[in-house]
């Protein structure tokens, strides 16, 4: 191989960087990635690059097309922790056997509210979870495949968490 081959190659990383900067500022602000996560973020991809640049052709290329996929990971990662984090919540208010405080109970009527503004399949499959039944069990009670209840359930969540999330948001009064 030549240096005309890997052009990169003969620079340091320092100017690597350099003439990427703006590129890499772009980037993340298009994906709208925090500027301490853009760091890590950063930080993997160029680990990776030093690991492998011996078999990368163009390094420019390959770290963007890196840090694009690191980007969708990370905010693929948030969503899922949102939604594991509400399916907490909402199994946690629902399982109450004691009566609840008022806040608690107005939690659990937000929560009942939302599950009820769902389609009839999400509210059947989050009743039966919330109820305590197992991922096998609900996909038998429902007619579903036992490999296809994850991914069904999992669009529940989303939906249940966005249903959570437009209520939550202030209401603005409209003035005539």
């Amino acid at each position: 191989m030549s240096s005309l081959d890997h052009p990169q190659v003969d620079t340091s990383l320092d100017e690597f960087l350099k003439s990427v900067r703006p590129r890499l500022k772009a980037l993340f602000a298009r994906h709208r990635i925090p500027p301490e996560d853009a760091e890590d973020i950063l930080q993997q991809a160029l680990l990776a690059l030093i690991y492998q640049r011996q078999v990368i052709r163009d390094s420019e290329i390959w770290l963007f097309g890196t840090l694009r996929k690191k980007c969708a990971l990370y905010w693929r990662e948030r969503r899922r922790k949102l939604y594991e984090a509400v399916d907490s919540a909402a199994l946690e208010l629902l399982a109450q056997p004691q009566p609840p405080a008022q806040e608690s109970t107005d939690h659990r009527n937000d929560l009942i509210t939302a599950i009820e503004q769902l389609p009839e399949r999400c509210r059947a499959i989050l009743w039966l979870r919330y109820q305590g039944y197992q991922p096998m069990e609900v996909a038998a009670r429902l007619g579903y495949s036992q490999a296809s209840i994850g991914k069904i359930s999992k669009r529940c969540l989303a939906a249940l968490t966005h249903r959570l999330l437009i209520d939550e948001r202030p209401r603005r009064k409209h003035e005539p």
